[in-house]
């Protein structure tokens, strides 16, 4: 009996020191392997930081890939059938209406470029260099009341051209804004205003003559301001002791409110009432317009 109670004693011995150096190696191991995750972690993420931006992108892009079929249609089954040949989507139109042009189902944008295009590469030329045979030529046609439709073109394009110069030319005569200049509020008329006729020699000589107007200008105006300020200097050292003193204390007072504006030329009488008038009347039409607008809404 004792043996065997000796040789169970034995064996729970053995047993205990079993399982504790089984929970011992568990444990390491467990360790062992969370370092080895761990480095291995660390290893990535050392790796990612010298990877270029589109490596993980490239990565990423997988997940957004189709990786199933898709069926043709709803219930499943496709249309086309392999070795079939597609056919074309015609427009029906019914008798009587236009044919839909082609370029008008595209965008916006693609058709103004075509359009924009074709004008370039159809453009021409809108003077036709010709030699003086063919210009002889030309000029005889047109006494026989034959004219191509290159000249007719010309033609058209040099009247365009010369009514835009003259529109430019009497918006050139206007004195002031549109609509409140001189001769529209009737201060001043229009047959009076000089008109010249110059070329461009007259012209640089009159600019050379009028430099020379304004420099004899400037120096007496010079010569004057420094009088000016040598009169005033020799005054105020001929005063006494307390007016000087007082003297050379400047004057900040504001200018005075009920002047108007210096001047390079001499007031228009009447301008000023004349702009006013103006300006209420064009208010008074807006304001009927805003007046006629809401009524009609209404």
């Amino acid at each position: 009996r004792f043996h065997f109670i000796f040789i169970l004693l034995a064996s729970t011995k053995t047993l205990v020191q079993f399982l504790r150096f089984h929970h011992i190696s568990t444990a390491t191991n467990r360790r062992r392997s969370e370092l080895h995750s761990l480095v291995g972690m660390m290893r990535i993420t050392q790796m990612n930081k010298f990877k270029p931006l589109t490596s993980s992108i490239e990565t990423l892009s997988h997940r957004f890939l189709q990786r199933c079929s898709v069926s043709g249609t709803a219930k499943g089954k496709g249309k086309v059938k392999p070795g079939q040949t597609l056919k074309r989507s015609k427009i029906t139109v019914k008798k009587g209406q236009q044919v839909p042009d082609p370029s008008a189902t595209k965008g916006s944008r693609k058709g103004q470029l075509e359009q924009m295009i074709d004008d370039c590469l159809q453009a021409k030329a809108p003077v036709r260099v010709l030699k003086p045979k063919e210009r002889a030529r030309e000029a005889e046609r047109e006494k026989m009341g034959l004219i191509s439709e290159a000249r007719k073109q010309e033609i058209a394009y040099f009247k365009k051209t010369t009514k835009s110069k003259a529109e430019d030319e009497d918006l050139s005569g206007l004195i002031g804004p549109k609509g409140l200049d001189l001769i529209t509020l009737g201060i001043v008329d229009s047959d009076k205003i000089p008109k010249y006729d110059l070329t461009v020699e007259d012209g640089r000589k009159l600019a050379k003559e009028y430099s020379r107007v304004l420099m004899r200008k400037h120096r007496a105006r010079q010569a004057a301001e420094t009088g000016l300020l040598k009169c005033k200097k020799e005054a105020i050292e001929a005063l006494p002791e307390s007016l000087r003193e007082a003297a050379m204390v400047p004057d900040l007072a504001p200018f005075p409110v009920n002047r108007f504006m210096a001047t390079l030329t001499p007031p228009i009488e009447g301008y000023i009432e004349k702009i006013n008038e103006a300006a209420k009347r064009q208010s008074s039409m807006i304001c009927i317009w805003w007046v006629r607008l809401i009524l009609a809404a209404e």
